[in-house]
């Protein structure tokens, strides 16, 4: 589950932003690529990308909504989280708000206390009628 290698969850976004333990952001945060957090974040957490990949490690922790596309989740957030793509929930995190997702795998352990819901799958488009100009099937019937 966890054990991924790194290379294959950032493969297309090359840089990392690592907020180090021991730092304090206050104020809203944006970031594209991959943002490994070990310290504190007092605000919004908003990813710029479909791309994008958040990881919150255990000493980590968020006080604000976080908004991204994909995320391993292994400290303390307090707000509500949206993850549009793919979540992991490993053994120590505690989200105390609520969780909208699309995949989620949750290890023993987490928490949420909050409401959990799954984003619908996107609408599938509706095919165009068949242009009236087209043969007919019917007219090219060869027996079988």
């Amino acid at each position: 589950m966890l054990n991924r290698r790194r290379h294959d969850r950032n493969n297309s976004s090359p840089e990392t932003s690592l907020i180090a333990r021991g730092t304090v952001i206050r104020g809203d945060l944006r970031f594209s690529g991959a943002l490994h957090l070990d310290g504190r974040i007092e605000g919004t957490v908003l990813a710029e990308g479909d791309d994008a990949m958040f990881t919150l490690s255990e000493h980590g922790e968020v006080q604000g909504e976080v908004r991204v596309p994909h995320a391993v989740i292994n400290g303390h957030i307090t707000g509500d989280v949206f993850v549009g793509v793919r979540l992991e929930l490993a053994p120590l995190a505690r989200i105390d708000g609520d969780l909208r997702y699309h995949t989620m795998e949750m290890a023993a352990g987490a928490q949420v206390n909050g409401r959990i819901s799954r984003q619908a799958e996107e609408a599938q488009r509706a095919l165009s009628a068949p242009d009236a100009a087209s043969p007919a099937i019917d007219d090219e019937a060869v027996p079988a």
